[in-house]
Formats: structure tokens, C-alpha cells, sequence
């Protein structure tokens, strides 16, 4: 059984592979066996991420590649390290987090200009993440993608949990997340006769020290009580990218406590 969740001999490229989830999804890849290559603006960040995770695993295999997801010649620069290094790519996820200064403002303070750029920016890049690892994939006649998405590109969000908080859902947050549920599918299908799954995880809401009185009114909305933690997530991102799914594309996982079966 556990050959099956296996990761080992898999090279995984990771965008915003040093963030607050992408970290995770590092080290719990390499855990299990895999080559991680790190894609990430973040130079210090990725760097800090791998001096951790070598001092945990001697033989870890990691690469970092500066990439802005939104720019097609650093995307072909990562695609070209990667095949350089590790001659393939078996699994992307797509993590990247990108937005402008602007983002997370309260709708009514929200300028088409800031909606359009983000939205851009974040499914637009994520579009062409996938696109380009497709040339690659479809050459090798096997692949797998992930796609992070939220539950908020699913639910509607309750604005009662945010009363009295500096916090609010951004409309660009759920029309993101939104596209990137439906571009899954539409991958899904447009690269299965290519031997590529594509899938995507929308977890619930992750605790990050938000102010008490949110915490409790989000944790009252859930049936298992609590937020998610980052570790929550790692045990989907390793049934996706593991051969225990290969006969499952086109899917959103819902990791959210129960949150949207209410």
C-alpha cells in the first residue's frame, strides 16, 4: 500500500513552492521520495526552505528557478532547468499566489483596473503554467497537474464572519478561484488523450493567527470545529500526485472539515 502513494523517482515542479503552503507541499514531496523543483520570486525565501529541508534530508533533491509565472520566458527558463536537471517533469502543482498592491480591498473600493490586473495575473498565470507544461507533457505521453483553488471559487462567501475585522473576501479571491476550478476541468479533458490528469484541491480556511472573534464564527460554520492547517492539505496534494489517483482527472477536492455539505 504504500508503494502506491509513493512519490519516489517523480520530478515535481512546485510555483510559490516557499510559501505558506508550497512549503509544505516541498518538504512532504520530498518526503516521500520525490525531486522538487521550487518555483518562486521569493529568492531568500527558497533558498532558507532548502538549507531547511537538506538539513533534514541529506539526499534531498531540489532545485530552485526565479520565475515570475506571469512572464512566458521565465516559465520556458524553469521548463528548460527542469528537463536539464531531471529530464522530465511528472507532476506540476500550481501554487503561485501573485497579486498587486492593491489586492484584498472591500469590494466597493475595488477599481476595474486592480480586478482585471489580478485576475490576470493569478489565473492568467496558472493558464500559462499549464499550457507550457503541456507542450512538455504531451512530448512524454504522461503528466499530472494540480491546481490549488479554494472553496471560495465553489461557496459564496458570509460576510458576517468578517464583522468588526480589518479582514474581508476579496472579489477578485473568488473570481480566481472560480476560473481555476473550470480551467481544471477544461484541461482535464482537452489533455487526457495525452496521458495527462488534471486536478485541483480547494482547501477551506487556513489558520494564520486571524483575530479571535473571525476564528469563531468561521470554526461554528464547519462541522469538524476547527480551521485547516497547512498539514491538513499535504495528504491531497500526495494522493493527486501519486499513482493511488491515476484514474482520477477533472476533480476538484474539497478539504475543507465538511464546511460545504451544510
Amino acid at each position: 500500500m504504500s508503494a502506491l502513494f509513493s512519490l519516489q523517482g517523480k520530478t515535481i515542479v512546485i510555483t510559490g513552492g516557499a510559501g505558506l503552503l508550497g512549503s509544505e507541499f516541498t518538504r512532504v514531496c520530498i518526503q516521500h521520495g520525490a525531486r522538487v523543483v521550487i518555483v518562486e520570486l521569493h529568492e531568500e525565501k527558497a533558498k532558507s526552505l532548502i538549507a531547511s529541508v537538506r538539513k533534514e534530508i541529506k539526499t534531498a533533491e531540489i532545485l530552485f528557478v526565479k520565475c515570475d509565472i506571469t512572464k512566458e520566458k521565465d516559465i520556458q527558463n524553469v521548463l528548460i532547468k527542469t528537463i536539464r536537471e531531471y529530464k522530465n517533469i511528472d507532476v506540476l502543482i500550481n501554487n503561485a499566489y501573485p497579486r498587486n498592491a492593491h489586492y484584498g480591498r472591500n469590494m466597493e473600493d475595488v477599481t476595474y483596473e486592480d480586478f482585471c490586473n489580478n485576475l490576470n495575473m493569478h489565473a492568467g498565470g496558472y493558464f500559462l503554467m499549464t499550457k507550457k507544461v503541456i507542450e512538455v507533457m504531451r512530448k512524454q505521453k504522461k503528466g499530472n497537474i494540480i491546481n490549488i483553488a479554494s472553496i471560495y471559487g465553489i461557496l459564496g462567501p458570509d460576510f458576517r464572519i468578517y464583522k468588526n475585522t480589518p479582514m474581508t473576501m476579496p472579489i477578485e479571491y473568488a473570481a480566481i478561484k472560480g476560473a481555476i476550478v473550470n480551467m481544471t476541468k477544461y484541461f482535464s479533458t482537452y489533455a487526457a488523450s495525452y496521458g495527462i490528469r488534471v486536478n485541483s484541491i480547494s482547501p477551506g480556511g487556513i489558520f494564520t493567527d486571524q483575530p479571535a472573534s473571525f476564528v469563531k464564527k468561521y470554526c461554528e460554520r464547519v462541522p469538524l470545529g476547527r480551521m485547516a492547517k497547512t498539514k491538513d492539505i499535504v495528504g491531497g496534494v500526495i494522493y493527486l500526485a501519486s499513482d493511488a489517483s491515476s484514474y482520477i482527472t477533472g476533480q476538484n477536492l474539497m478539504i475543507d472539515g465538511g464546511l460545504s455539505v451544510w
